[in-house]
């Protein structure tokens, strides 16, 4: 490996060209790059977790810098986990897009049953956060046929009803878990992403009338009535700074049009704008990974937003249910009965005992965190513990395989770590499992990681993806009480699990399921809030199988070292591993296409379509903007007559956030554009197209993870020097599987990164959700 440069140069953050000022006053209209998560499921960046423009590992730096400070990386993450795209996409009438044509309707998509099962998991929640909310009283446990009596016997008691009006009484409620509609049948036509479900026009109209009068532009009166329901428009008026719940719009904007509405009447004190303030720094906070943030760092944002008393702000909007307070180390109740979150300085009347960790957050991470920590501690208490799995373990074709099998015989859950050759142990498990007659499935992120997984298990059924597992669309299917056929799940690539998808997952897991979490702990984290696979591992609530099985060559050698924070140099005679020098961005894009489109195929053997570029961010002078359109000129130059798209065209669909689907453009109509994503046709409607899809042959990291190619080349401009980390630089560098080239322009800063050691870069409770479950 040729040596890397020395000398340093500083560097400059990757440009935020997603972060425009707005000189007006009023809250002015966004661009397409500033639409937000809420009103933007299918956005193409949405998996880049902290959604940061420079793309630098999710959720980098303090609770307190992320809610208070960089807003121009917030604003840029906001807009690239939703809304940010290269063209305006419509069909010409030349190529035959008849605008308006009716759509007929589809059968329910992967993307549509993962977020109809995303719903049925947050209402799940929200009542058994109801159910918690008022006193215990005697009886409160019961549930069922048992607590129906309970409530008969108590009504008659109290005069309230006769006993005869319990006679003709209705059958009791369904269980818990009631068994869903069968999935549809996979059509054989091609798949429809999801369109969005608009407001009616009433609730925008409405929406409008009242963001006219406060000096607000009408294109925000759609994401408005979207955001905020039918009566968007009374809730405007009454609270002006409820306009932040709209994806895209910053508190400066929102002032804006509070002070066109109501004048002097308005303050930075208004009890509606702090609460709003506390609400959109959590939301802010989970775009970069955060479930919770300390309250020292939220008073410190809203101080720097002039409000002149924070701990009296923090504790409105603890009152008004905006956000919910959390005390670690003591239990939740002991929280919610006690005062709010207190002042600064006011923890230190407490002398004798030591600083109390206080959290705020959102309720839907929140009951997220608690019903997955639930759901681990049943499988872990359900688990049928004296199986015999010794002949299994014992033909297992590697130690690191036959000690996972027999962690698996005696636990419900195993955490198992390890890099790409690892792989072949979960492999070797689901094998095992099949010979005692198990239901066993793996389930991965991608159609990539399912062939890798499929392969190395040899059978194509033992592995499918997440995302068609948790729809129905692939696997076995559900039982009669709803929960999914297996006996045992093992999910690869378990870095990228949320802990809203985690929830979901573990809720439809039976008792007596055994789960296996198998990931490299070394990767960037999830696409959404939260860092379930490493809370698990430093939880230690379950047995940890450690690998040691080594990925093989000079590209796994290279990535080992980093992973210990070591840049080393390696012998590669088959130039698997090659750095090229850049000194400026420009040469930085030259280089890269020189690369893909000439210098790896003819050298290395590997096609264009087979190499993947990989960069830090999407903006800049070498992000994947630029580097997307300087290889669509070269390797398929078109005049982009379907919206920026031409057949032929390597990109990424988007149909959920954190999903990014590699394909290739076929055709466009009037029902939207066709791609074929790893061979399987989807028909993208043109109304998600500017949203959904972009050109795919240069990816951020966090895109690309859990995937791998061939060959890869990372590009390294030198105004990317800030966005690097140990993670982002392992997860990139891991990508490829034959041949890495690396177009190096940051000096000493990748070093700096690889020996920097990784803190816990998110704000999370489910390790310590998890520790109380064990004691």
């Amino acid at each position: 490996m040729t040596a890397l440069p020395r000398g340093e140069t500083p560097g400059s953050p990757a440009a935020d060209d997603a972060d425009v000022a707005v000189p007006s006053a009023a809250a002015p209209a966004p661009s397409a790059q500033d639409e937000g998560h809420e009103a933007d499921e299918g956005s193409p960046t949405a998996d880049d977790g902290a959604a940061e423009e420079t793309d630098g590992g999710a959720g980098t730096g303090s609770g307190a810098d992320e809610a208070a400070g960089a807003d121009a990386e917030s604003d840029a993450a906001a807009a690239e986990t939703e809304g940010a795209s290269e063209d305006t996409v419509r069909t010409t009438a030349a190529d035959g897009a008849a605008e308006g044509a009716a759509d007929a309707p589809a059968p329910l998509s992967e993307a549509e049953a993962e977020l109809a099962a995303q719903r049925e998991l947050r209402e799940r929640i929200e009542k058994r956060k109801a159910e918690k909310s008022g006193p215990i009283a005697a009886g409160a446990k019961l549930s069922g046929q048992a607590a129906d009596l309970l409530a008969a016997v108590r009504a008659v008691e109290s005069g309230e009803k006769s006993a005869a009006a319990f006679f003709d009484s209705p059958a009791p409620a369904a269980p818990r878990r009631a068994a869903p509609a069968p999935a549809p049948a996979r059509p054989r036509t091609p798949e429809r992403a999801p369109a969005p479900r608009g407001a009616s026009p009433e609730a925008v109209a409405a929406a409008s009338a009242v963001l006219a009068e406060g000096g607000a532009p009408e294109a925000l009166a759609g994401p408005a009535a979207e955001a905020l329901g039918e009566q968007a428009g009374d809730a405007l008026r009454e609270d002006p700074w409820r306009l932040l719940a709209v994806p895209g719009v910053r508190p400066e904007q929102a002032d804006g049009f509070a002070r066109a509405l109501l004048g002097s009447a308005c303050g930075p004190d208004d009890e509606r704008r702090t609460a709003a303030l506390v609400g959109w720094l959590l939301e802010r906070a989970a775009l970069q990974g955060h479930t919770a943030l300390d309250t020292t760092a939220v008073r410190a944002a809203l101080a720097e937003r002039s409000v002149t008393d924070p701990g009296a702000a923090v504790r409105h909007a603890v009152a008004e249910g905006v956000v919910l307070v959390f005390q670690e180390g003591e239990d939740d109740e002991d929280v919610q009965d006690s005062e709010a979150p207190a002042g600064p300085g006011e923890e230190a009347e407490e002398g004798a005992r030591e600083p109390v960790r206080v959290l705020l957050g959102l309720d839907r991470y929140a009951l997220a965190e608690e019903s997955l920590a639930d759901g681990l501690a049943r499988l872990v208490n359900a688990c049928e513990k004296d199986a015999d799995w010794t002949e299994a373990a014992s033909a297992a074709a590697s130690p690191s395989a036959a000690e996972l099998i027999r962690a698996v015989a005696a636990h419900g859950l195993v955490a198992h770590t390890g890099g790409e050759a690892a792989r072949a142990e979960p492999a070797a498990l689901l094998a095992a499992a099949h010979g005692l007659g198990l239901r066993a499935l793996g389930t991965v992120h991608s159609v990539d990681g399912r062939h890798r997984l499929a392969e190395a298990a040899g059978d194509p059924a033992a592995a499918v993806t997440l995302a068609g597992l948790l729809s129905g669309a692939e696997g076995p299917g559900r039982d009669e009480e709803g929960a999914i056929a297996v006996d045992l799940l093992v999910v690869l690539d378990a870095p990228q699990l949320d802990v809203e998808t985690a929830a979901i997952l573990v809720e439809s897991l039976a008792d007596g399921t055994r789960l296996v979490l198998s990931g490299d702990p070394g990767v960037l984290g999830s696409a959404g809030a939260g860092r379930v696979f490493a809370d698990v591992l430093a939880a230690r609530a379950c047995p940890q199988i450690v690998s040691r099985t080594p990925d093989p060559g000079p590209i796994g050698e290279l990535v080992s070292g980093i992973g210990i924070g070591e840049l080393n140099q390696v012998e590669a005679p088959g130039k698997e591993v090659v750095i090229v020098p850049v000194r400026d961005a420009g040469e930085a894009v030259h280089r890269t296409v020189q690369l893909v489109a000439d210098s790896v195929p003819r050298a290395i053997g590997v096609s264009s379509a087979d190499t993947q570029v990989i960069t830090v961010g999407h903006g800049g002078s070498a992000g994947t903007r630029a580097l997307n359109a300087a290889l669509k000129q070269r390797l398929n130059p078109g005049p982009g007559r379907f919206g920026g798209f031409d057949p032929g065209d390597r990109v990424v669909h988007v149909p959920t956030p954190g999903r990014t689907v590699p394909g290739v453009v076929v055709s466009a109509d009037a029902e939207g554009l066709h791609l074929d994503c790893a061979g399987t046709r989807t028909v993208v409607p043109q109304g998600r197209v500017e949203a959904s899809v972009r050109h795919g042959w240069a990816l951020s990291a966090h895109q690309a993870a859990a995937m791998r190619w061939p060959a890869v080349v990372v590009v390294l401009p030198g105004d990317a020097a800030q966005g690097l980390s140990r993670s982002w630089v392992y997860t990139a560098f891991s990508r490829a599987e034959r041949h890495l080239s690396v177009v190096h322009g940051v000096d000493q800063a990748l070093q700096r990164a690889v020996a920097q050691s990784p803190a816990q870069d998110r704000t999370t409770r489910l390790r310590t959700l998890l520790e109380a479950s064990a004691r």
